[in-house]
């Protein structure tokens, strides 16, 4: 059993073809994806707790730092997304330039980031709508908005957005685009509509002192505020179905990041120049804000645009858990069954449903804060090897047809991994002994199916036709 046997591109670009996903989106769909996926509540909330704890009004300073960390990671991302057009995005990443047991490593911990975390985002999900309804004076037993941990029987409403979002995924890759389009105007939106009312409002006065928490405090926050960017990985699985995946996926992820971080900075500008940054300590520090102002419809305002922005991250991570199975299926380490494409809908079906049914599940009956926090351990490793993989292949296909290279390789790589690398490490002890065991449980599963049913393997084996 090689477990450093790695795929060949040539390879893959004809298993592409044979089990071609229908390629539907554009640049701008993937910028769209982009923003949605990566503006969430984080936008709402996150910008004003770190704030107040850890940044004060040179938070802005702090997006720009977190930003450009992610900078680096994008560019290594975009070289190998056009390089590499595949679904699968890390995993097949990783299986080209690291061999299977990393990939496999690799893809098996990307499951906490998309399936654990769009569990997470239902929640949330479910907790807004709860409020907007209860506002307008709609109370909802607790019994099916509640997890049974939590005293209730089934988070209904969580169930039935995941439920919805599975249904737009299986109909198509465009239709369910569409649909993501809709809900990021509505979240700009709401955005874009607290500028347009606070922007008038700021006093300089706010500003100072500019720095209350010293230097340190600048990266303290930015790395507190960089896990809003944790979701940029999620485009790459949208290679296999862009038009134009050698100029789109540069374009569209480079892109969407700009955007967040210009609206995460004026964002932060604003709430800080508005309202005293001690004061941002909050569950709501942007509604807390126009509050403040006189704008009282504030929280309906901004309960829309959450909703609106919940629902976008919590479409793009089932979809790329489903792309990150489907790829993984396609090479046999799990059952191929699941890599079926819908005659109609040129989409994963299976493994669609399959994922949409546990990420209900999970959301419906489990309080999960605890395996959510894994998400961004299981992330950050494969931020650290994904952009590792780009100087791999630099070394080992050097002839290997790039499209968009990483400028200043040399640099920005061993930036990205670092930078990662940094932030893992300020992680609990106790979620690196989560990930440890989870890890484990991968490998276990790898042994006995994986390693016996990859299709690397069995040609090497002469089992398969080269």
């Amino acid at each position: 059993m090689n477990i450093f046997r790695t795929k060949d591109i040539g390879l893959l670009h004809k298993e592409v073809e044979n089990h071609s996903l229908k390629r539907a989106l554009g640049v701008t769909d993937i910028v769209l994806m982009g923003v949605g996926v990566i503006i969430g509540t984080g936008i709402f909330v996150l910008t004003g707790v770190a704030a107040a704890n850890f940044a004060g009004p040179g938070i802005m300073l702090s997006f720009a730092l977190s930003s450009l960390a992610c900078i680096f990671i994008c560019l290594a991302y975009s070289e190998l997304a056009s390089s590499i057009p595949a679904a699968g995005s890390a995993y097949t990443y990783t299986y080209v330039a690291g061999g299977e047991l990393l990939a496999w490593l690799v893809g098996w911990n990307l499951i906490l980031e998309y399936s654990v975390g769009a569990s997470a985002v239902a929640g949330g999900w479910s907790a807004y709508f709860v409020g907007i309804l209860k506002s307008a004076g709609i109370e909802l037993p607790r019994a099916i908005t509640a997890v049974p941990y939590d005293g209730g029987i089934i988070n209904l409403p969580a169930v039935l957005i995941v439920l919805f979002i599975t249904f737009m995924l299986v109909r198509g890759i465009k239709e369910s685009a569409t649909v993501n389009r809709w809900l990021v105007g509505v979240k700009l939106a709401a955005i874009f509509l607290f500028l347009l009312l606070a922007g008038p409002k700021v006093d300089v006065a706010n500003w100072s002192p500019f720095l209350p928490y010293g230097i340190a405090g600048i990266s303290a926050g930015a790395s507190i505020i960089f896990f809003a960017y944790l979701g940029v990985d999620s485009l790459a699985t949208a290679a296999e179905e862009t038009k134009n995946p050698q100029r789109d996926m540069p374009v569209g992820i480079i892109l969407s990041l700009l955007v967040c971080t210009v609206l995460y900075v004026a964002v932060s500008c604003v709430l800080t120049g508005v309202v005293p940054y001690t004061e941002l300590n909050n569950a709501e520090p942007v509604t807390y804000a126009l509050r403040k102002l006189g704008y009282n419809f504030g929280s309906a305002v901004i309960g829309t645009g959450a909703i609106a922005g919940l629902t976008t991250v919590c479409l793009v991570m089932i979809y790329a858990q489903t792309r990150a199975f489907f790829a993984m299926s396609r090479d046999g380490l799990i059952p191929a069954e699941l890599c079926k494409v819908h005659p109609k809908f040129g989409t994963p079906h299976v493994i669609t449903v399959i994922v949409g049914l546990t990420v209900a599940a999970i959301a419906g009956f489990t309080p999960i804060g605890l395996v959510a926090e894994m998400c961004n351990i299981g992330t950050l490793f494969a931020f650290t090897v994904t952009t590792a993989c780009v100087l791999v292949l630099r070394k080992t296909r050097p002839d290997m047809k790039r499209p968009f290279r990483c400028p200043a390789v040399g640099i920005v790589v061993p930036l990205a991994m670092l930078s990662s690398l940094y932030i893992m490490s300020g992680l609990p002890a106790a979620t690196w002994i989560r990930f440890a065991v989870w890890s484990v449980i991968g490998l276990g599963i790898y042994v006995v199916y994986g390693a016996r049913n990859s299709r690397v393997g069995l040609r090497a084996a002469g089992k398969l036709p080269a």
